[in-house]
């Protein structure tokens, strides 16, 4: 379903109607390197049995120990029921352990297990290989521009979550 980047070709409605793209080029260019950004994430962490996003919530475990499960979905920015999915499904291979809070048992803690410290090297190669992928030749220069041009455009839009939020 890809169509080709002709933003300035005429279109069926004729030459006078503008292309729904051109209105916003920026948020349409975040739009396609996000979706092949994540199609290519996939294929690789199909590779190792993986969904999209399991790996955030590994990395997350790895780098922070133990955590609850609550606190996993705020800082993945997903929903409960994404999160309590992709939580069972790692458990059901071993990744991960859910076990109840010991002060309260109504929060569910979740941890890495040791047989997920595998998965582990594979997910960290994932990511450099995607890495690698994404910036390809690209000057290290450059890749500090991208960065800062991404960092602003995340404060950009979260400025605006944020009001938008309040104006509910």
């Amino acid at each position: 379903m890809s169509t080709p980047n002709n933003a300035g070709t005429d279109t069926a409605a004729g030459p006078e109607r503008a292309r729904v793209s051109s209105a916003g080029p920026v948020s349409h260019a975040i739009f396609r390197v996000a979706r092949i950004h994540k199609l290519l994430a996939g294929q690789l962490l199909r590779e190792v049995g993986l969904y999209p996003g399991q790996e955030l919530l590994m990395m997350r475990l790895w780098d922070e120990g133990p955590q609850r499960q609550a606190d996993l979905a705020a800082v993945l920015d997903a929903d409960a029921p994404t999160v309590t999915r992709s939580v069972r499904r790692l458990e059901h291979a071993g990744f991960v352990r859910r076990s109840p809070s010991p002060t309260d048992r109504r929060v569910t803690i979740i941890e890495a297990t040791p047989a997920s410290m595998g998965l582990r090297q594979s997910v960290e190669r994932i990511w450099a290989d995607l890495e690698r992928m994404t910036v390809a030749d690209m000057a290290e220069d450059r890749q500090e521009d991208v960065l800062r041009a991404l960092g602003e455009l995340e404060r950009n839009l979260t400025a605006s979550e944020e009001s938008r939020s309040g104006d509910d």
